[in-house]
């Protein structure tokens, strides 16, 4: 008999529709969503009305009283305070916004002293599992490139402190930025959730390099991993498609949390 993975869903905009509205769109008994935990209740009762999703609105700190698992789906600003009660409560939490953990890295002391774990989902980034059986083997170098569209990087404060010129990426691409996941991370928070999640499966935040260029001729962002260890070399590129409510996002994140919250109870799991 299949168990059903009861959820708080933090966080409602863009991304926490997209996975309400893809579990209401195929509704089954493994997943339920127990509550929307948000700062603005009365707005995300309108937009869960509006999709046809009746559960409780409540506030980060109620949470472990409705689930034993909490996805993240809030803001850079707001990661500590989505996820820290759950950390406390020896919950296990599935974060979105890993840029927030670079900035909160504490959290992971928190989680091991609590019992919980923190997750996290990065479906959009390809490698991860090959990274961590490379990592047993003894890796050289981890790169993490990729290739933004100008559009979202336009109101980067890194960019306009610097007055670099977008324009240009129609063109040919611009080099943004080189430099560790951890820089990467604290400049650029809300774009390189990816960076944390290379670095922490791999060879951590001041080792792993990183190198931003924006792209006018791309789809959506673009990433690649170069890994060099003692038992593989990985080159692998994923074309991320972008949302299309919000271009900034990409479309595989919705499905990275689902696909987190399926592997939760499940009796086959392929990788490491």
């Amino acid at each position: 008999m299949m168990r059903t993975t009861r959820f708080v869903l933090a966080g409602f905009g863009n991304v926490g529709r997209q996975v309400a509205r893809a579990i209401l769109a195929d509704p089954g008994d493994d997943l339920e969503i127990a509550a929307l935990a948000v700062r603005n209740h009365d707005s995300a009762k309108k937009a869960a009305e509006d999709i046809g999703l009746d559960v409780p609105i409540i506030s980060a700190e109620d949470v472990p009283g409705q689930a034993r698992v909490l996805v993240e789906c809030a803001t850079f600003e707001a990661f500590r305070t989505v996820t820290e009660p759950s950390l406390r409560a020896g919950s296990h939490v599935i974060v979105v916004s890993a840029g927030g953990l670079g900035a909160n890295l504490d959290l992971l002391d928190v989680a091991a002293d609590h019992g919980a774990t923190l997750h996290i989902a990065s479906g959009a980034l390809p490698g991860l599992d090959i990274l961590r059986s490379a990592k047993e083997g003894g890796i050289r170098s981890v790169r993490l490139e990729s290739e933004i569209l100008p559009s979202s990087l336009a109101n980067e404060p890194y960019v306009n402190e610097r007055s670099i010129d977008l324009s240009r990426a129609d063109q040919s691409p611009v080099p943004i930025f080189e430099g560790s996941a951890r820089e990467a991370a604290k400049l650029f928070p809300r774009h390189f959730n990816v960076a944390v999640a290379l670095a922490l499966a791999g060879i951590g935040l001041d080792r792993t390099d990183v190198r931003i260029r924006a792209d006018g001729s791309i789809r959506g962002t673009e990433h690649t991993v170069l890994v060099e260890s003692e038992v593989a070399e990985l080159s692998m590129t994923v074309k991320n498609r972008p949302s299309q409510e919000n271009r900034r996002t990409s479309r595989l994140v919705a499905p990275s949390i689902i696909a987190a919250l399926r592997e939760l109870n499940a009796h086959l799991r392929v990788g490491s």
